[in-house]
């Protein structure tokens, strides 16, 4: 399989990455960006092929990313569209806030498959969480391929497209969320005599040992919760102090706000 990515910025290099780990081989993938500077020494580091234009990585590919950013992504897809004339490949979205329906009507009805994905940035150590939906033009089949290509990277999730907004709160933005919490605990160590890289050790620990133990528990989170704290203990004493300066709120708070923003991105 031969795959492609027009536009090398961070997500690229997850999803590169993570395919380099799984034991895709570099020359096997195609790559363009804007300024050549930005990924000609990535495309040497990694054994990938650099294109002069991103009409080159279709021609050379069965599958290209669009990983782009939203404001360039009509540029982009004017350069592709008489390149997708000749050749139909199947294209797999990871651009922000763009539906489906907004990208096939740029493509002034060129029939290609097209998958809307939402990748978070842990597939670049095959530990991600990528929602998928597709257009009526992809087949099983392809889906599947798609499908399969994301599970070396970690889990997915088939969803509704008009969930993706909320998806992108629950995983695409939430890796930022837990580092934040994981620094705000950490940094409770170190006002209390831990040093900052002790405590950050401790504290990620715990936050992978309490992730893993809910996957592999019939429990749901707040079950578990009542496990921790025992009557009268130091634990429920946390959690109630947590809970009175608005934990749970902030959160759902960070959720809205999020959700907020990806919608008004899809609305422009």
């Amino acid at each position: 399989m031969k795959i492609g990515f027009i536009g090398v910025g961070n997500m690229a290099k997850a999803i590169i990455q993570g395919l380099l780990n799984a034991g895709f081989k570099g020359k096997n993938i195609f790559i363009h960006s804007k300024h050549k500077e930005n990924y000609q020494e990535y495309a040497n580091q990694f054994g990938l092929n650099s294109c002069d234009s991103n009409a080159e990585v279709i021609k050379n590919t069965e599958y290209t990313f669009l990983a782009v950013k939203p404001s360039i992504l009509d540029e982009v897809l004017l350069e592709i569209k008489d390149q997708l004339k000749i050749k139909p490949i199947n294209l797999i979205s990871v651009v922000t806030g763009v539906s489906l329906s907004k990208i096939e009507q740029k493509l002034d009805g060129i029939k290609v498959p097209l998958i809307r994905t939402m990748p978070n940035v842990n597939v670049e150590i095959n530990q991600g969480m990528t929602a998928l939906c597709a257009n009526d033009n992809t087949t099983t089949e392809i889906f599947s391929d798609v499908k399969k290509l994301f599970e070396f990277l970690g889990e997915i999730t088939v969803l509704e497209e008009k969930d993706f907004s909320t998806f992108v709160a629950l995983a695409g933005s939430s890796p930022a969320f837990v580092y934040f919490f994981i620094d705000s605990l950490s940094r409770a160590g170190v006002k209390y005599g831990i040093n900052k890289k002790e405590a950050t050790k401790i504290v990620t620990q715990a936050v992978l040992g309490s992730a893993a133990k809910i996957l592999k528990s019939n429990k749901n989170p707040w079950e578990l919760v009542d496990e921790v704290s025992s009557p009268g203990g130091s634990t429920v004493v946390g959690v109630l102090a947590m809970e009175e300066a608005g934990f749970m709120t902030s959160i759902i708070k960070g959720v809205d706000a999020t959700i907020k923003k990806d919608k008004g991105l899809e609305e422009k």
